[in-house]
């Protein structure tokens, strides 16, 4: 099983900031997230106890005939924090469409793979079936990981939790979230992907991944599901994170079938280090709402 690669494997970082207050001897004063997916390998390191985010650094997707097993064992082979054990939380999120959300009531553990299959063509030789449960939204995430990396990460962080990219979205938006509040749509977008939830208050109605390749694609999803749940194009706010720019062509297409559209903020609640205020404040969402993930 592929999850050891050289230490040459390793990738260069895109980002790589760290605020020096971080003493790495003190691990277990500190959690450390990771998100994979078609963006790329995304870590965050957060102070515990304030409540705080010291440390964001991105890599690449791996290139074709790697895996993120064998770039996340190729890069802990050389980094001072990743692969290192103590630490007080760790989570790991994964992206992809393989997921479902059900209520809580109907889950009955261990027939994950089975709820799975209504929605995604599980391959049992390659990809592992895993559930998490959203306390206080009575909802629970099912859903599909690449075994490598499910393997790299259950031996190197025997504690650490497993979920899913939307999962860290639907917490972080609950957060920022009104308890009577009008339905509302949020959109998170990467490379080739756009995950559009809608939410009722603090109670999501929908929860989808689409796959797109041109801007046409994108908007043509968004005003879909927004005419299947009765929302306005000229009158419903739309949020968004992700990876995109404004002035990008994905973003010129928005402004032009949506009225009320706005970028999103971080999560709220949380510290950020000085060294993060040059990016962007809506991107690395679901990295960071990762600390709202029990």
């Amino acid at each position: 099983m592929p999850t050891s690669a050289p230490a040459s494997l390793a990738p260069a970082a895109l980002h790589r900031l760290r605020d020096e207050t971080l003493d790495p001897e003190q691990l277990a004063a500190y959690n450390l997230y990771i998100t994979a997916g078609p963006a790329g390998l995304r870590l965050g390191v957060a102070d515990a106890r304030r409540n705080k985010f010291l440390v964001l650094e991105e890599y690449a997707a791996p290139e074709a005939g790697l895996s993120y097993a064998q770039q996340l064992a190729a890069l802990a082979a050389e980094h001072d924090l990743l692969g290192r054990a103590g630490w007080h939380r760790v989570r790991l999120a994964v992206h992809n469409r393989a997921f479902t959300l059900l209520p809580a009531a109907l889950f009955r553990p261990g027939d994950e793979a089975t709820y799975l299959r209504l929605h995604h063509a599980l391959n049992p030789e390659r990809e592992s079936v895993h559930a998490y449960a959203h306390s206080g939204l009575d909802s629970v995430s099912v859903f599909a990981a690449d075994k490598d990396l499910t393997s790299w990460f259950g031996q190197t962080y025997p504690a650490g939790r497993l979920v899913h990219s939307t999962s860290a979205l639907l917490q972080g938006v609950v957060q920022q979230s009104e308890a009577s509040g009008a339905g509302r749509i949020y959109l998170s977008i990467g490379p080739g992907q756009l995950t559009v939830l809608v939410m009722q208050g603090k109670q999501p109605r929908l929860c989808n991944v689409y796959s797109f390749s041109t801007a046409e694609d994108l908007i043509y999803y968004v005003i879909l599901v927004m005419q299947e749940l009765q929302l306005d194009p000229d009158q419903d706010p739309v949020v968004i994170w992700g990876d995109l720019m404004h002035d990008s062509e994905l973003f010129t297409i928005l402004r032009k079938y949506i009225r009320h559209l706005r970028f999103g903020n971080r999560p709220f609640d949380l510290g950020y280090s000085y060294r993060l205020n040059d990016l962007f404040e809506y991107r690395y969402f679901e990295l960071f709402a990762l600390h709202l993930c029990e």
